[in-house]
């Protein structure tokens, strides 16, 4: 049942990471392109999540965890850059 899962799931994780990739390039802004890059991160943490059931190693839910831990600290600096920025 796993392999069914990863041959469903990983492909469509993938087009949503190459969709993220085209709004990081094309983005307006900068907000749009942190959060494609964020997007692209939970992303990626739904790619480890996968490979880590697949592959019965639940250590590698704690990567996923650690990698969540850093998006949100990096999507919380630059919010608060950019709210430092507007104020200025």
């Amino acid at each position: 049942m796993t392999d069914i899962a990863i041959f469903i799931v990983i492909p469509f994780l993938s087009l949503a990471i190459l969709l993220a990739i085209f709004r990081l390039v094309r983005g307006p802004g900068s907000p749009d392109r942190v959060l494609a890059l964020d997007l692209m991160v939970s992303f990626g943490i739904g790619v480890v999540t996968v490979q880590a059931i697949a592959a019965n190693e639940p250590v590698f839910i704690d990567v996923a965890v650690v990698l969540a831990l850093v998006a949100f600290l990096a999507t919380v600096a630059f919010a608060y850059y950019l709210e430092k920025r507007i104020d200025e």
